[in-house]
């Protein structure tokens, strides 16, 4: 059975480590693996990632047995009452067995408790398979933003939305 449970410091590695497994079959054709390889360094890193968590980010992690299968992490915005999903990714191998919807639905439960009127999230514009998952889950597309990422890299996202009623 599927556990979610929320994650602190030392186990920041475990993120790091399913996003590097993930990543390079997720974005295969929608990335270049230069930009791949930036984006991991930069967004991945521990060190960062422990920043993040200091700063108010959540980091779920979902598991059996033992072994981590994949992760999310969001932020809640008191002032705009707005959760922001941040990151969501399944180990490739795991794909299809509901745990993406899982931990996407352990974020809407918390943002709900938490008395936030929406999940935001940013999905790149060519991940299709992730884009069907989110319109799946009642998210809808609200805008278009190209981020600069630096070294000559751009995000070209979706920005998508999941209000509450």
């Amino acid at each position: 059975m599927v556990r979610i449970r929320t994650i602190s410091t030392p186990e920041l590695f475990k993120v790091e480590t399913i996003a590097r497994a993930t990543w390079p079959s997720t974005f295969a054709g929608i990335l270049s693996s230069q930009q791949i390889e930036y984006m991991l360094n930069w967004m991945y890193d521990v060190a960062l990632l422990a920043n993040q968590l200091e700063s108010g980010y959540t980091f779920l992690l979902a598991e059996e047995e033992g072994q981590a299968l994949g992760f999310a992490v969001y932020q809640s915005n008191a002032m705009e009452a707005k959760t922001k999903l941040h990151k969501l990714y399944v180990l490739p191998i795991h794909h299809g067995k509901g745990i993406g919807k899982a931990l996407l639905q352990e974020v809407v439960q918390r943002a709900r408790i938490g008395v936030q009127e929406a999940v935001v999230l940013n999905v790149n514009k060519f991940n299709r398979k992730a884009i069907d998952f989110y319109l799946s889950m009642d998210f809808t597309i609200a805008q278009e933003e190209v981020i600069d990422i630096g070294n000559g890299y751009f995000m070209d996202d979706y920005v998508m939305t999941k209000k509450f009623s």
